[in-house]
């Protein structure tokens, strides 16, 4: 019997001991996070974890924005640190700088879904002087709203709502962008010397657009849409 009881004992701590020793894993090898485009400026993943499920511990080498998509009640486990709990709202965006290791556990009974956008030039931009005029500001537009958020990397972030026919002026995007839907998008791009171009965005779906160029976006759908767009100069 003691010979047995001896035998659990170990296994226990075989057991323990080979999570303790799971190593962490790149970004990209974690089986959450779902490449869906990539290019000189940005990384991005959409993330979606299981209700009461976790991520590997994985790393986050470049600076990031994230995008909440849908209330999320998660625990975020640092190596090297104590789990810190944090409730997240839908559209939720923010800025987290690199580099660390960390889980995400889900501790909700829904899916925690999230956009993580990688900064691949962080290193050259986080002491680079801002090229924007203006880095925080609210715009009260035709039918909505546009919020700058911040400027992180040289990147400026801002949130759009567009009630249904809200417009956006016409306005030069010298610099590429990247639009992320929190909401369903329907609209249309009428680009100057170019014509109208429509634009159907499922909550979550993400879109790159090369600069210069001029246009005005209208919100043709039936709903209130709300994005996140990421500027770069």
């Amino acid at each position: 019997m003691k010979k047995a009881t001896a035998a659990v004992l170990l296994l226990l701590a075989a057991v323990v001991l080979s999570a303790q020793a799971t190593p962490e894993v790149e970004i990209t090898n974690e089986g959450n996070h779902h490449l869906v485009l990539e290019n000189e400026l940005v990384r991005v993943y959409q993330v979606e974890v299981a209700p009461q499920q976790a991520t590997l511990m994985h790393w986050h080498r470049h600076d990031y924005f994230y995008v909440i998509l849908g209330d999320s009640d998660v625990s975020n486990e640092v190596k090297g640190k104590a789990p810190v709990e944090v409730k997240l709202k839908d559209g939720q965006t923010g800025f987290s700088p690199a580099s660390f290791a960390h889980v995400a556990r889900n501790l909700a009974s829904r899916p925690f879904r999230n956009v993580t956008i990688e900064l691949m030039q962080d290193e050259k931009f986080r002491t680079a002087p801002a090229k924007w005029d203006e880095e925080r500001g609210l715009h009260v537009l035709n039918g909505g709203t546009q919020e700058i958020l911040f400027v992180k990397d040289n990147a400026r972030v801002s949130e759009i709502e567009l009630e249904p026919g809200g417009v956006i002026p016409s306005h030069r995007h010298n610099g590429p962008h990247l639009v992320v839907a929190i909401t369903d998008v329907d609209v249309r791009s009428d680009v100057e010397g170019k014509g109208a171009t429509s634009v159907h965005l499922k909550s979550g779906d993400v879109t790159w657009a090369p600069g210069g160029y001029r246009h005005t976006v209208t919100n043709v759908g039936k709903q209130t849409a709300k994005f996140v767009a990421v500027e770069f100069p």
